[in-house]
């Protein structure tokens, strides 16, 4: 795995190396890995393909000293590595060669590669010559599909199975190992400005980005804007570029509670660039951009919401920088808003405690969850919250505080995301599209991709819907970045890029800075993994807005088809057009805040695609849209996996198929041959009827909000999982079914529960009904009668805190369910012998439950599988039937010997124990359902 240095070379190399170097990396496309040193005649990079004698030329011209086209031909034909011949030249090798094609070598070598003296990087990760791990990559063709090159096959070479997009549609299983720099900050003085002004570092500025094409992009730009000096196009006359002009962070610490919080201010970092950036020659006084050196043309440079000039839309490099600092901003501030207040610290605790760097480092976990925006793992564990099972009570005061406060920091973030998407690029803006909305900065993509992405992705991973329609002053901010991105052809890409966020900090080192050694700096490693992209997490939502829109319709009558009218009937019917107003169903504030923000998630998905299609094509929207998420209906075709032949692979299918199926929509319906009201297959068949044709407004939108976090959400996984079933027309009649947990005596059995939503729903808890008990024979729990009732405190049949009107919810049913009542000793959850945990009758009734397990919830589900599961327990023991066939050996060998029971209450402290007894009838169960797996392909299909 390669290590990207983002640590840069010293400042007078830069000055020297940078502009060469870089001018050769902004081609499009032909970036694929850049490794940072501090000698510079280690400065490499190695190109995916190798250019045309032509392309070489443009490289090489892009700086003061061009190549001739002779130069060209004789650096290519001593060096096969085309960045090798582009280093050699820019050294002075090929300065004698002559345009007649009379080319005198450098060096009187005849090899096509010649070795160079090593370096100490090299002495450390090889020489160019020596094999590396790269080489097999850089034979390959490489082929950048933002670009215009299009790879055409050698004579007589045939290219199957070329896929145009891997460059996008990368895999999420991808891994980068990262060492990133963290300085510590400068300050400035400003004239106009109060106070001392942090300035970025260059480990700020390239924070966060794995790709090592993006690393040079953004290294060039820092190292341009940040030193150097900048020429009159005109007379030539110089002036001094400082770091203060471009990078200064204007982020303000008011003290609040006691704690600092930061404020960043955008527009007076808009307002520095303004003062500065326009600069008028001392000697010809003609204008010109201090950040490109070109003159400045006031008819290019209007402002897109006023006639004014202005000179921020003058050039890709103010883009990248606008967007780099802000987006930084924003980070910071989304970081410090998203964590919860700290605990008050003594406020020179901090401060006088100082790093002995001759010392082993001390390493600050809340650090490097502040510099990363919290990395899994690094979080603290949060305080539990209310059980299930005790006698407390949740504590609800303080709400309506919290969400003012919420709101207040949506504001905040709002109202900088709406500041800087201004500088987005954007051909769509109001008074048409400026000069650095068609020059895009190579850097904007990699500013988006690595700072945006990791707002964008934490807001869209959020599991409720209600939530985001509650904070839609900040979703729809982000909606609008979204459809912007997408809106243009240099970014559109990053909406079907799996985003690449930071999982852990493998090293910390901390040394003294060559450069200044009074400043210390650390050195962090690192590793990014692949996630999903900004369109795949913005179809999570969509399901969750389809399913809420289908909840606000409330309960419709079936259709029922029309018959055909006779000519009598024809004529006397009379045509209602124009004497009865159409009827509408007025929705109350709350159900329509909903509505609407639905309506705008769907519209802004829709517009991406189309913008999408605009932009890259149909063929990568099609390639885009078979890998987002599906939500299921009876009508979709079905999915089969392969277990495979070990069990990772299992499992990995396992897993796959359970987030495909987990939820869907299906017909629960009993056609019926009259008018009347349809019967459905539910046990509150009855109770559902009753409601057929009613609309109760706040009934709907609770429906709404709770399907809307079922459909993304429910828990899968090889130990258990949670299933269920929405009938299509009646959202509120449902059915679920729980895989018991693994270390339980319900492990790998399948319990089906119907569910019903009833009249006062949420303001009342769902009806739940138990419904695998043998025909009203089995009681698996103290809290699963035989006659399906369900003992739980949200349910109101057992004691402890119960329903909360508009906070719990049913998905907190069903996990109180599997975690609570499918337990480890269920025999402790009868109230009388909670404390007999391990005692032989415990053991006695966990026998007796897997007796019954393996009888009803396995081979009777299998035998006899309940509508609408049955390829859902099919496919569960198929893909787990040699996990299963071993767990049924292990329970076989663990058995009593005792006689099953329906009721296994009936166990006392004396029975009798016998391991391994075969009389019972277990064995028998077990043999037959071993034999299932057999008959069926060896345990593989079923």
């Amino acid at each position: 795995m390669k290590r990207l240095r983002h640590e840069g070379p010293s400042e007078g190399h830069a000055k020297v190396f940078a502009p060469e170097l870089f001018a050769k990396a902004s081609i499009k496309g032909y970036h694929r890995h850049l490794l940072w040193t501090q000698d510079p005649t280690s400065l490499r990079r190695r190109a995916g393909r190798t250019l045309s004698m032509a392309e070489f030329v443009k490289v090489t011209r892009a700086t003061p000293k061009g190549a001739t086209p002779a130069q060209a031909r004789a650096a290519l034909r001593q060096y096969s590595d085309v960045m090798q011949a582009a280093e050699r030249f820019f050294e002075g090798a090929f300065d004698n060669v002559k345009d007649d094609d009379d080319v005198s070598m450098a060096s009187s070598s005849s090899d096509a590669k010649q070795a160079r003296p090593a370096t100490p990087d090299d002495e450390e990760m090889g020489s160019d010559d020596a094999p590396d791990e790269d080489e097999d990559d850089d034979d390959e063709e490489f082929i950048d599909y933002d670009s215009d090159y299009e790879a055409k096959p050698a004579s007589g070479q045939i290219i199957a199975d070329v896929d145009p997009y891997s460059g996008i549609f990368f895999s999420k299983d991808r891994r980068e190992e990262v060492i990133e720099v963290e300085e510590q900050p400068e300050t400035v003085t400003l004239p106009w400005f109060s106070e001392p002004v942090k300035l970025m570092t260059q480990g700020e500025w390239m924070k966060g980005c794995p790709e090592g094409g993006e690393q040079s992009f953004l290294f060039s730009l820092y190292s341009q804007l940040s030193e150097g000096e900048c020429a009159c196009p005109n007379c030539g006359t110089t002036v001094k570029r400082n770091k203060s002009d471009f990078f200064t962070l204007f982020l303000t610490t008011p003290l609040v509670d006691d704690q600092r919080h930061i404020q960043p201010n955008f527009s007076t970092y808009i307002n520095q660039l303004q003062k500065v950036i326009r600069q008028t020659c001392r000697s010809c006084k003609s204008e010109f951009c201090l950040a490109c050196s070109e003159t400045a043309a006031a008819d290019k440079t209007k402002r897109p919401d006023a006639g004014e000039d202005h000179p921020l839309f003058h050039c890709p490099n103010i883009q990248g920088v606008i967007l780099g600092v802000g987006l930084s901003m924003l980070e910071q501030l989304f970081i410090e808003q998203s964590q919860e207040p700290r605990e008050r610290k003594d406020p020179n605790s901090r401060t006088t405690k100082r790093r002995k760097t001759d010392a082993p480092v001390e390493i600050d976990e809340d650090d490097d969850e502040a510099y990363y925006g919290g990395l899994p793992g690094t979080k603290k564990k949060q305080v539990g919250g209310v059980g299930y099972a005790g006698n407390l009570k949740e504590d609800d005061s303080g709400q309506l505080e919290a969400l003012a406060t919420q709101r207040a920091k949506d504001e905040k973030i709002g109202k900088l995301l709406t500041e800087i998407r201004t500088y987005l690029p954007n051909l769509h803006r109001e008074g048409g599209g400026q000069q650095s909305d068609y020059l895009v900065h190579p850097t904007a993509l990699a500013h988006l991709r690595r700072r945006f992405n990791y707002i964008c992705s934490t807001l869209l991973r959020n599991d409720s819907l209600a939530d985001m329609s509650d904070r839609s002053i900040l979703y729809f901010e982000l909606l609008h970045w979204l459809e912007t991105i997408s809106n243009h052809e240099a970014l559109a890409s990053m909406m079907a890029m799996p985003i690449m966020v930071a999982v852990s900090v493998k090293d910390v080192i901390v040394k003294k800075s060559s450069a200044k050694p009074n400043l210390s700096i650390r050195e962090r490693t690192i590793v990014y993994e692949g996630s999903s992209g900004p369109r795949e997490l913005l179809e999570a939502i969509v399901i969750q807005a389809q399913a809420a829109l289908k909840g606000l319709e409330g309960t419709k009558p079936q259709e029922v088809p029309q018959e055909e009218l006779t000519e009598e009937q024809k004529r006397l019917t009379v045509d209602p057009k124009g004497k009865a107003k159409e009827q509408t169903v007025e929705l109350s504030d709350e159900n329509q805040k909903l509505l609407d923000f639905c309506n705008r998630i769907l519209t802004t998905a829709n517009a991406i695609d189309r913008s999408l299609r605009d932009t890259k094509g149909e063929a990568f929207v099609k390639r885009l849209h078979a890998s987002l998420p599906k939500l299921l209906t009876s009508s979709s075709a079905s999915f089969h996996v392969d277990a495979g032949a070990t069990e990772e692979s299992a499992q990995k299918a396992y897993l796959e198929w359970a987030t495909r199926v987990r939820f869907e929509y299906c017909d629960l319906t009993i056609p019926s041959n009259d008018d009347s009201p349809p019967h459905y297959k539910s046990y509150f068949n009855n109770e559902a009827r009753m409601l057929a044709s009613s609309d109760i407004p706040k009934r709907s939108l609770a429906i709404a909000k709770e399907l809307a976090i079922l459909t993304t959400n429910l828990p899968v996984a090889w130990d258990s999982s949670i299933f269920l079933r929405v009938d299509e027309t009646r959202v509120d009649i449902i059915k679920a079914l729980i895989t018991g947990p693994e270390g339980t005596p319900y492990y790998n059995g399948c319990y089906l529960f119907d569910i019903f939503l009833g009249p006062s729903y949420n303001q009342a808890p769902p009806s739940v009904k138990y419904m695998t008990t043998n025909g009203g024979k089995f009681r698996f729990n103290p809290n699963l009668y035989a006659d399906g009732k369900v003992c739980l405190s949200l349910l109101g049949t057992w004691s402890g805190p119960g329903w909360i009107s508009g906070k719990s919810t049913l998905l907190q049913v069903l996990i109180s369910i599997q975690s609570m009542i499918l337990c480890e000793e269920p025999y402790l959850n009868e109230p009388g012998w909670a404390n007999q945990g391990g005692t032989p009758a415990s053991r006695a009734y966990s026998a007796n439950v897997r007796r019954m397990v393996v009888k009803t919830a396995m081979l009777g589900n299998l035998k006899a599988p309940p509508e609408p599961f049955a390829d859902i327990i099919r496919t569960h023991f198929r893909l787990k039937a040699r996990s299963i066939a071993a767990q049924l050996d292990q329970w076989l060998a663990e058995d009593d010997g005792k006689v099953m029971t329906a009721d296994g209450g009936g166990y006392g402290v004396g029975g009798k124990m016998e391991s391994g007894g075969s009389n019972n009838g277990f064995k028998k169960d077990v043999d037959e359902l071993k034999a299932i797996f057999a008959r069926s392909g060896k345990a593989e299909t079923l």
